[in-house]
């Protein structure tokens, strides 16, 4: 989806737990076509950020627009995916793989839930794309990890959304799994959609992402990789130089 409208827009957004700042001031903005990387530590506000896109949290201040509407509306039209840290599933629960990535259509469907050609075609798709097509079958707890993982982007892929939200997708996966997840991202990136994806890994940000935020709360820096990542940066937000953060 284009239009003069950019993919992400969060203006000035502020969020509290309670008593606890989570966000502060927050404003990102994000175009078409874009594969933006979300870094900081653990409780820097990456998550937060996430449900707040989602429309999952409602900020004390601020405003938040996808293609220029309000995240209840965009998620309606089936414009935004989220894949989340970890996944509330009962592993032992008897669901296959391609009932997962079918969950993706679900609203494609009608009020029956029945599939249709086009459903089935997405999925396999899909499936195809993040290397699953031979698990298609299998049960979804006896996969590995990094099986797991690109089980759940693929349902985000066969939604079909132009504005993805990945939170950690790397976190516990092998390295094939890894370096499947980053060609789905640069493809998907490549076909239109925009991406912000969560990571803590530093040094493989360049690689695959076109932008990064740097997040402590509030916005630390915003730019190309290489203009983010500097030492005085990241000693702000991580308390490490470049070197550390490379490791």
């Amino acid at each position: 989806m284009t239009g003069s409208a950019p993919a992400l827009s969060v203006r000035g957004v502020t969020v509290r737990y309670d008593d606890v700042l989570a966000l502060d001031d927050v404003t990102v903005e994000i175009g078409h076509g874009t594969v933006c990387g979300l870094l900081g530590t653990n409780g820097s506000g990456k998550s937060t950020l996430f449900k707040t896109v989602t429309g999952m949290l409602a900020p004390e201040r601020g405003s938040v627009l996808v293609h220029g509407m309000p995240p209840a509306r965009a998620r309606r039209r089936g414009l935004l995916g989220y894949v989340p840290q970890s996944e509330q599933v009962d592993w032992a629960f008897p669901v296959r793989v391609v009932d997962v990535v079918m969950m993706g259509r679900y609203g494609h469907m009608g009020p029956t839930r029945r599939p249709r050609e086009a459903d089935r075609a997405a999925v396999a798709e899909a499936l195809e794309r993040t290397d699953l097509a031979g698990l298609a079958h299998r049960q979804i707890g006896a996969l590995s990890g990094g099986q797991r993982k690109r089980a759940f982007v693929a349902r985000g892929i066969a939604q079909g959304a132009s504005l993805f939200l990945l939170d950690e997708p790397f976190a516990g996966v092998d390295k094939r799994s890894e370096a499947t997840i980053v060609e789905v991202l640069r493809a998907m990136r490549d076909a239109g959609a925009t991406l912000l994806v969560s990571t803590h890994d530093l040094a493989g940000v360049a690689g695959f992402c076109d932008e990064a935020v740097l997040l402590q709360r509030h916005v630390v820096a915003r730019g190309t990789p290489e203009d983010v990542l500097t030492p005085e940066r990241l000693l702000r937000a991580f308390g490490l130089d470049e070197r550390e953060g490379a490791r």
